[in-house]
């Protein structure tokens, strides 16, 4: 039985309590919000496991406009460059915010916030909390923050089902938990549910993470663009066992701090590259993954670079290390490409606004243009501030007021994963091909109709499989084995449900 929630209706409603969740639901203060999530606030967003920072230019030798240069570079001619300009613009107000909230910083000898190097920045402009805890270090403060605003009122161990849809805009909020379904009647949704790279049997995001958000957004009508788009981080400790949990992530910023990427032959497969092992990270993990498909192994080694010292420079790889039997003072680390970030999403104005009235997306499941076809690294937790901060302030509408749903759908089965993984990590890993990418949308168009657990999982699958065929280029992220070239004209992709579902059911893609 789906009930209803009357004393928190018409309250505008945040899903995900990672970092954009949370900032948005505190820049919405005071106006009563709800936030909701499927685990305690934190746990099982990707958040808490950046080990990067957040790129911002502080520095004396750098400014906003030479930030968004680097960032055009790495997004290979898909940044929207107002977007970036704008958010770009506000990350000295984005790490103001969150030293008002209670983020601790590292500061260096003269108590100035200090600065590291990564891939593909032109300057020292990393801020990083703990090391390699930023993440974890900004949601333990936004949560806090969270749990000390009355305005807030959190709805934990909760999954958001479907968004309700009347007239053409957002009615409400079908959620289930313990004590079953529920309907939030609102007007105001913000989406805040990270990535998808739980969809990858080898990534670097928790397994929950696949793409829960995109789902509610397709099936309520909006836009997506990009979806194709996916950056495999080329460092992840290659450990354990494939799809059974995130796998351990050796930052950027060791490669930073000098580390280099070796073979098993002891060769330095990157040193002739542009950029070295501090090239986009496109470019690295291709290396990577050529040097895996040739079967040889691939190490990093901070042997010499960081020695005895990385254990106070990267205290949370280091104890990764140590949990696999490996100490990086002495040892090389294997490491191989993994999903990590998806630079597509929601597709989204400079407020937040879907193409669904009453739809806003903050973080990374939105595609605000800043990212492009390849995003530039620690970019992401700058954009969820930032971007919160706009989201916030478009929402801040209290005279809006929910249409009632003319229908109220069943509560929806607890959704999963498992039967995607496998045909996305074959077929949309760091390099496709047509014959290989419609195999996966043909396998995945009765699963993404059905009523089943895996049918938004295979929705957003299925949306990523038609978009990379539609772009028959290789750009950024996106590698197409039979289309090596970079078109001349670059273009978003942008696919609605309805479109995606046209396109699969082409006879074409049958044969």
């Amino acid at each position: 039985m789906t009930t209803r929630a009357p004393d928190l209706a018409g309250r505008p409603v945040v899903v995900g309590s990672g970092i954009a969740g949370l900032a948005t639901a505190l820049f919405l203060a005071p106006e009563p919000v709800v936030l909701v999530t499927k685990a305690p606030l934190g746990d099982l967003a990707s958040s808490p496991w950046a080990q990067g920072g957040l790129a911002a230019a502080l520095g004396e030798d750098d400014d906003a406009e030479l930030h968004l240069q680097d960032t055009l570079a790495a997004g290979d001619g898909l940044v929207d460059e107002t977007a970036a300009r704008l958010i770009l613009s506000r990350a000295k107000d984005a790490v103001a915010d969150l030293m008002d909230l209670g983020a601790r910083f590292d500061r260096d000898v003269h108590g100035r916030i200090a600065l590291g190097l990564e891939a593909a920045h032109s300057r020292r402009r990393i801020a990083h909390a703990d090391g390699d805890g930023t993440g974890r270090e900004l949601v333990r403060a936004l949560a806090a923050a969270v749990r000390r605003t009355p305005s807030v009122t959190v709805i934990e161990h909760v999954e958001a089902r479907r968004l309700l849809v009347a007239d053409g805009r957002v009615a409400g909020l079908l959620a289930a938990g313990p004590r079953g379904a529920f309907i939030l009647e609102t007007a105001r949704v913000a989406l805040a549910t990270g990535g998808l790279g739980g969809l990858f049997a080898h990534t670097t995001n928790p397994p929950s993470s696949f793409g829960q958000g995109l789902a509610l957004a397709a099936r309520a009508g909006a836009v997506l663009r990009d979806m194709e788009m996916v950056q495999f981080h080329p460092t992840a400790l290659a450990v354990g066992r494939a799809g059974s949990g995130g796998m351990p992530l050796v930052s950027e910023a060791v490669r930073g701090e000098g580390a280099l990427l070796v073979n098993d032959r002891g060769e330095r497969f990157l040193a002739d590259v542009s950029g070295a092992e501090l090239a986009p990270r496109d470019v690295v993990a291709r290396a990577v993954w050529a040097e895996l498909a040739a079967g040889r192994q691939v190490f990093l080694d901070a042997r010499a670079s960081l020695g005895p010292r990385f254990a106070t420079r990267f205290p949370a790889v280091a104890a990764l290390c140590q949990a696999a039997g490996l100490d990086p003072a002495r040892d090389l680390l294997p490491i191989r490409p993994a999903a990590h970030y998806h630079m597509g999403g929601i597709e989204v104005d400079g407020a937040g606004r879907s193409s669904v009235s009453g739809l806003w997306a903050v973080g990374e499941v939105a595609s605000t243009g800043l990212h492009g076809a390849n995003r530039l690294a620690s970019n992401s937790l700058l954009e969820a501030v930032a971007c919160a901060r706009e989201a916030a302030s478009s929402m801040a509408h209290p005279g809006l007021h929910a249409s009632r749903p003319r229908t109220e759908p069943a509560p929806a089965p607890r959704p999963s994963a498992e039967a995607v993984r496998p045909l996305l990590s074959r077929h949309l890993g760091v390099e496709r091909d047509g014959d290989g990418l419609a195999c996966a949308a043909v396998r995945l168009l009765p699963l993404a109709e059905s009523a089943g657990p895996v049918g938004d999982a295979a929705l957003v699958g299925l949306v990523m499989a038609v978009s990379a065929l539609e772009r028959r280029e290789s750009r950024g992220a996106h590698m197409r084995t039979d289309h090596p070239r970079r078109a001349a004209e670059a273009r978003h992709t942008r696919l609605t449900l309805d479109a995606a579902l046209t396109a699969a059911h082409a006879p074409a893609l049958s044969h």
